[in-house]
């Protein structure tokens, strides 16, 4: 383990160098001033005036356009793809992922075919919602909101469509890759290293824009969702790069396995998902966030606690103790962030329900937002060692990781969704009920997949630690679990072609000159 001990605290190091040099250049330039005002900063007009709600499929359209917004239309169009192609992984990751469901409760079923086996078929699911629909629509959209909370217009707009055709060869030759067998063999790094390079390209091709875009902005204080989708474009190159090197082998590559799984949830799925809520809610709702102190403080929280906590999933494995003891206390710390997170944005949601009845669209952030909390409460208690001796190599972890994954991140990225496009399409939604439907689905399909995983995984893990019982019977008692696991999966699926739907119903939708909206009559949300 020294090598990967060694050069993993060496790296450490000079993140933290680096890390050190931004917070002086934030001090200097006054960056953490801790003025409330600074919260009014995403919204139109001077400081202290009064903010309209925003939300055109709820409340109309607003009576001009933000500087930003994407009145470019190579920019306007960047956004649609990538929306649009990150729609078309999820469809595609979610039909495979309810394959691989019912392959628990069938398991001969397509047995015939070798890229249809569970471990294939659900390593396709698992790459094509993670790099296809999180990472495409979350980099979506980085493009809408960096613009606006800089107030400038996109910079650089050819990258991203580089990073938008290279980034869906790499996701679309990684899963070709997986169902054919090829692959690297670790959790969340199955691509083959070939493919790595071209998905890093490809996200290379992203960060430019988004970079030029932040140095040329008209604002002096970065906006808190600013700073996690910046820390994001760092965090992540660096994860992806160092977790893919082919310089490990046996017990370090399983230490530098989970260091890259769990921080890619936490300092790239998280980023997208936090900074999107940390705009679209008081957007929406027409409030600045409780207490922007608070937000800085969790954003900082999250850079100093979070890179650690993966080794949790090492406990009992041939680790010293010390890395495993390390990964709990981070873990547990992370109560700091996600309390400073929970502060911010449930205080403001919860104080002002009329907005969360009208708005479609904020039902999904503010639900997300919840989420987020819930699944960080529960993996800092899974990371304890009472509680992950239980859970440890059951079906638990895999309900807690889509608690994070998915109705936190997924349900936070369709609420901004269906925000922006209105926005940049100058179309309402012409079918609300829809909309509405979708929540439903995907709100009902998840309660019913992850109780059912909760409750059957802790069923598991009490009985795999029973000595006087037959392992087998630990598999056996999960199947009325797993039915409810594929039964949920189908409705979020159902859900998901909804969404899928909505999308295109847009397109053909009346432009805004054409409809009431444009005198500020919203669409009926009803339902």
């Amino acid at each position: 383990m020294s090598l990967t001990i060694g050069s993993m605290m060496a790296l450490s190091f000079v993140v933290s160098l680096i890390a050190l040099a931004f917070l002086i250049w934030a001090v200097a330039s006054r960056q953490f001033r801790m003025d409330q005002a600074d919260a009014e900063l995403i919204f139109p007009g001077g400081e202290g005036e009064t903010h309209k709600p925003d939300d055109p499929t709820s409340f109309g359209f607003q009576e001009k356009a933000e500087p930003g917004e994407g009145t470019d239309t190579r920019h306007r169009m960047l956004i649609f793809a990538l929306i649009g192609f990150g729609t078309f992984w999820l469809v595609f990751g979610s039909i495979f992922g309810v394959i691989a469901s019912l392959k628990l409760n069938i398991p001969d079923w397509l047995s015939g075919s070798a890229p249809m086996t569970f471990g294939r078929v659900r390593t396709v699911h698992l790459n094509t919602v993670i790099y296809g629909w999180l990472s495409l629509t979350g980099i979506a959209v980085a493009m809408f909101l960096i613009p606006r909370i800089f107030k400038t217009h996109l910079r650089g707009v050819n990258f991203g469509w580089a990073g938008l055709v290279l980034w869906n060869i790499g996701v679309a030759a990684g899963a070709w890759a997986i169902a054919t067998g090829w692959t690297d063999g670790m959790e969340w790094l199955e691509i083959p290293r070939p493919v790595d390079i071209i998905l890093a390209a490809g996200g290379a091709c992203f960060a430019i824009p988004l970079v030029m875009t932040a140095l040329k902005r008209n604002v002096h204080h970065i906006y808190v969702t600013g700073w996690y989708y910046l820390a994001a474009l760092v965090w992540f190159p660096v994860l992806f790069v160092l977790g893919n090197l082919p310089m490990h082998s046996g017990v370090q590559q399983a230490t530098v396995n989970w260091w890259f799984a769990h921080n890619v949830l936490g300092l790239w799925l998280t980023p997208i998902g936090v900074g999107a809520a940390y705009y679209i809610l008081p957007k929406i709702i027409g409030k600045p966030i409780y207490s922007y102190r608070l937000s800085l403080l969790g954003f900082w929280a999250l850079a100093l606690f979070y890179s650690q906590v993966g080794m949790h999933h090492l406990i009992g494995g041939p680790v010293p103790t010390w890395v495993v003891t390390l990964s709990v206390v981070q873990s547990v710390m992370m109560f700091v962030p996600v309390i400073a997170v929970a502060v911010n944005q449930h205080v403001l949601w919860a104080t002002n329900l009329w907005a969360f009845k009208q708005s479609l669209p904020l039902r999904f952030v503010a639900f997300g937002a919840v989420m987020y909390t819930l699944a960080s409460f529960q993996g800092s208690l899974e990371a304890v060692r009472a509680v992950n001796t239980v859970t440890h190599f059951t079906h638990y972890t895999v309900g807690h990781a889509h608690l994070g994954a998915y109705a936190f991140v997924s349900l936070v990225l369709f609420g901004t969704v269906y925000y922006l496009m209105p926005i940049l399409t100058g179309r309402l939604w012409p079918a609300p009920r829809l909309i509405s439907l979708h929540f439903w689905l995907v709100a009902i399909g998840f309660g019913i997949y992850f109780v059912s995983l909760t409750i059957g995984g802790w069923l598991q893990g009490l009985a795999m630690l029973d000595a006087s019982r037959d392992w087998l019977e630990s598999m056996q008692l999960t199947q009325p679990y797993l039915r409810g696991r594929t039964l949920g999966g189908t409705l979020m699926t159902i859900g998901h072609v909804i969404f899928a739907i909505n999308l295109v119903s847009l397109l053909f939708a009346p432009r805004r000159e054409e409809t009431p909206a444009a005198a500020g009559t919203p669409a009926t949300t009803a339902g």
